[in-house]
């Protein structure tokens, strides 16, 4: 793991609300608009809140040293990422063993096992290749209490012993959708269920993967961008195997 600054969310006795003030005022951040705004789209139980504020201090803490976040984005961290994730617990409610594929600095895997801490039989397995971000989900699991497996290993590796019965896999901005099917083929044909944010441009790359799969997909709206959508999979054949990139 690497050498990181102690930040205080390992304070227990603290609330959250105050943990996330003090690191956002330490990067000359103002987030409450954001949060609030963030809130009003996705609301959130008060443990969950305390769970996510902890978590986002987090997050700008190691951000100094690791780039899991786009720096252009931490000012609506909230709506462009917390959201972002959480949005995609209405379409799974049942759902409580995860897969998330890539999960980078946390989206949505560790955001999701946020939110289901407490619920029976919850569990997210996050996979991530990179050892500086899988050493930070592993202290926000922690720091948060979340219901996560941090597996620092490539997809492949992961998928050869992947847990049997996943509800859901789940990925965002880690490839086009005609290779990210690929990767999440061995868990999509046991019957999870993919639910993939994109972007704008998510009928080009349905077309592009139409040439590779056939799909039962559909598209659901995105409560934090009126132009993106969230490709829902249900059903996946292969057609040929798409080149990875």
């Amino acid at each position: 793991m690497i050498a990181e600054e102690k930040p205080r969310q390992r304070d227990r006795g603290e609330g959250g609300r105050a943990i996330l003030e003090a690191a956002a005022a330490a990067r000359g951040l103002d987030l409450s608009a954001d949060r609030a705004r963030a809130l009003e789209l996705t609301p959130v139980s008060r443990e969950t809140l305390d769970r996510l504020d902890r978590f986002v201090a987090l997050l700008l803490t190691w951000q100094r040293r690791i780039n899991l976040i786009a720096p252009s984005t931490a000012p609506r961290i909230w709506t462009r990422h917390i959201a972002d994730s959480l949005q995609l617990l209405v379409l799974a409610p049942q759902a409580r063993l995860w897969v998330d594929l890539g999960s980078g600095g946390g989206f949505p895997g560790l955001v999701i096992a946020c939110a289901l801490a407490g619920q029976a039989g919850t569990q997210v397995h996050l996979v991530e290749a990179n050892a500086k971000k899988a050493a930070f989900l592993r202290e926000a699991a922690r720091v948060t209490g979340a219901p996560v497996l941090v597996h620092g290993e490539r997809i492949d590796a992961f998928l050869r012993k992947a847990p049997v019965g996943a509800d859901v896999v789940t990925a965002r901005a880690l490839a086009p959708l005609a290779v990210l099917l690929d990767y999440a083929y061995p868990l999509l044909k046991s019957g999870a269920c993919g639910l993939f944010p994109k972007g704008q441009d998510v009928e080009s790359e349905l077309t592009e993967a139409a040439k590779y799969w056939r799909i039962q997909a559909s598209l659901a709206l995105s409560r934090t961008d009126p132009k993106a959508r969230i490709v829902v999979v249900r059903g996946l054949e292969p057609k040929s195997r798409p080149p990875r990139h």
